[in-house]
């Protein structure tokens, strides 16, 4: 499970996409805090602080304003279109006691046996939804394929979850399974090539008809 981290924020006085330029200019990320029935707070945190935390796999941070601390969910982080810098973060009031649904990245571990054998290895789901407590939010779910043979298939229902993690996707979605490979249709017999007429008899077949127009 991730351990809670602190991170400093300050309050935000201006809103929009000109004052949050501004603010990562300055090496600040623009971020809200929501939840609770409690009011929308706008809020500015140090990039290198927050990209630390989210490297290490934090999910529950403690953000301390003006001297208070509240416990936040990182609930979602806006990325620009290369995956490189953090652009906007949203943060969601949680309770010590609260147990909350979020998404948790699935970790493939091991080798498939199926794999070997010239099978293809396909994950179509990579996030699972979970429910937990929300200090104890899973840094992933780990998967074993050590004894995935080719059409070998593991469910979600197949999963091993840490205690106290209850998982909300469909029980029957495939997780990750070892298909066989597609055999390359065989190549069929190339057509013979077409043979051009002696000129010989072409020069025949032109006088006979000739001579029987006349």
């Amino acid at each position: 499970m991730a351990e809670s981290v602190e991170l400093v924020a300050e309050l935000r006085r201006t809103n929009g996409s000109r004052a949050a330029r501004r603010l990562r200019r300055q090496g600040r990320i623009p971020a809200v805090l929501y939840g609770h029935k409690q009011e929308t707070v706008a809020l500015a945190l140090q990039t290198e602080d927050l990209v630390k935390a989210i490297r290490h796999g934090a999910r529950v941070v403690d953000l301390k304003t003006n001297g208070n601390v509240e416990k936040a969910l990182i609930r979602e982080v806006q990325w620009d279109h290369l995956g490189k810098e953090i652009l906007h973060v949203d943060f969601t009031r949680v309770a010590a006691d609260e147990r909350i649904v979020v998404p948790v990245r699935v970790e493939i571990r091991g080798t498939a046996p199926g794999v070997a054998a010239g099978g293809i290895l396909d994950q179509p789901l990579h996030t699972l939804e979970v429910e937990c407590p929300a200090l104890n939010v899973p840094e992933s779910i780990r998967v074993n394929v050590s004894e995935l043979q080719v059409g070998g298939v593991i469910y979600v229902r197949d999963l091993v979850l840490p205690p106290d993690v209850k998982a909300m996707t469909d029980p029957d979605a495939v997780v990750v399974h070892v298909t066989a490979p597609v055999a390359e249709p065989e190549a069929g017999p190339a057509p013979a090539p077409e043979q051009a007429e002696p000129e010989v008899i072409g020069r025949q077949r032109e006088a006979k008809k000739e001579e029987e127009e006349k």
